[in-house]
């Protein structure tokens, strides 16, 4: 699956307890040769390894041990080396496996549990930045799923919709006297309301930055009758014929896109600035880190490609030797960041990813605290 089929609801879901175990494999992988030769033979290490644990865990029948060997087997199968990005995650149970390419580097584990791992998904999600776009049209609109440098239609909530075709009136052109516009005839201000209505539930489900695109009166008749379009990022006032292709939307997207990542890297200097001058800021992995478990950090900003290893001691985070693993010591974590960013999520806060070297000051991480 792609990070952009990582709904709250799915995530939820993918955290929900299970009869143990439930079994997560993760493992970093490469896009192209000659070095993604070796993620086959890694895989099959690890699933190797993996049905070693399950055979030694008392706690697993050798029913559920063989079945779950099994679904790993159908996983591996199914992986598609041509669309490796930077990380493999394969999740597995007695009944079911999932498998997750991520653009976001995992380490290798092998984790038993009676719930999936989920942070590394987590953080894909974050840093996939995804939004939606609706163009919209006077008979049809249509929902795109967008992340950095990609858009597709998305069939979710009832999108795409197209309004029912009705038949000319000429008995009422003839009332009013001229032909009226589209978008104010009742039946256009209808259809908008179920467009309205249906990308409120999207969003819902869904949250994420909202971008529109049609024509200008179908842009101010959609802020009319509904709310959901209100709170857009951004807006391109152009038409939209139902069947313009994905690049063509991303095209006219482009200028509004840069423009909502320019305004939303603003949004985060200004709000570390202002929690600096009101000393409730926090810098640093390990600072940042035990805000996070006390619940009170209300942003984290990261940048793009941090990520190291540490040592949790006394509920602080220790740097460890280059090449440590949590193979060799327990208390050793391999994607803390992930782990941080997971925990951060949960607790409400918002978590943006900035330019490498942006936080360079700031031990790569930092933190907006809420007292």
């Amino acid at each position: 699956m792609d990070t952009d089929a990582l709904t709250a609801g799915l995530l939820r879901e993918l955290r929900a307890t299970r009869p143990y175990p439930a079994l997560s494999l993760t493992m970093p992988t490469h896009r192209t040769a000659p070095d993604n030769a070796q993620d086959p033979v890694r895989l099959r290490n690890l699933v190797a390894e993996a049905g070693h644990r399950l055979d030694a865990d008392p706690q697993v029948s050798r029913e559920t041990a063989a079945a779950i060997r099994a679904e790993l087997d159908r996983a591996v199968d199914e992986v598609d080396p041509r669309r490796a990005l930077d990380s493999l995650v394969v999740l597995a149970t007695a009944d079911e496996h999932l498998i997750w390419q991520l653009p976001r580097t995992a380490p290798e584990r092998v984790v038993l549990s009676d719930s999936y791992l989920t942070r590394n998904l987590v953080a894909a999600k974050a840093q996939a930045r995804p939004y939606w776009a609706l163009t919209v049209a006077a008979d049809h609109a249509t929902l795109w799923n967008g992340t950095d440098g990609s858009i597709e239609v998305r069939q979710l909530g009832g999108f795409p919709l197209t309004a029912p075709k009705e038949a000319p009136n000429p008995q009422r052109e003839e009332r009013i006297g001229d032909t009226p516009s589209t978008f104010t005839y009742e039946d256009t201000r209808n259809f908008f309301r179920t467009v309205d209505q249906k990308l409120r539930a999207v969003l819902a489900a869904d949250p994420r930055p909202l971008y529109v695109m049609g024509l200008p009166p179908a842009l101010a008749l959609l802020d009319e009758v509904g709310e959901s379009s209100k709170g857009a990022v951004g807006r391109v006032a152009k038409g939209a014929p139902a069947d313009l292709p994905p690049a063509d939307v991303l095209r006219e997207l482009r200028p509004a896109l840069e423009e909502g990542a320019r305004q939303a890297t603003a949004d985060v200097e200004a709000r570390l600035d202002n929690a600096r001058s009101a000393h409730t800021f926090a810098g640093g992995l390990d600072e940042v880190w035990v805000a996070v478990r006390e619940g009170r950090v209300g942003l984290v900003a990261v940048e793009e490609h941090f990520q190291t290893t540490v040592r949790v001691t006394d509920g602080h985070l220790e740097p460890v030797p280059e090449g440590t693993t949590q193979s060799e010591d327990e208390q050793v974590r391999e994607d803390i960041v992930d782990e941080l960013i997971e925990a951060a999520l949960d607790g409400g806060a918002d978590v943006v990813f900035v330019e490498d070297d942006s936080l360079a000051g700031h031990g790569r991480i930092a933190a907006a605290l809420r007292f």
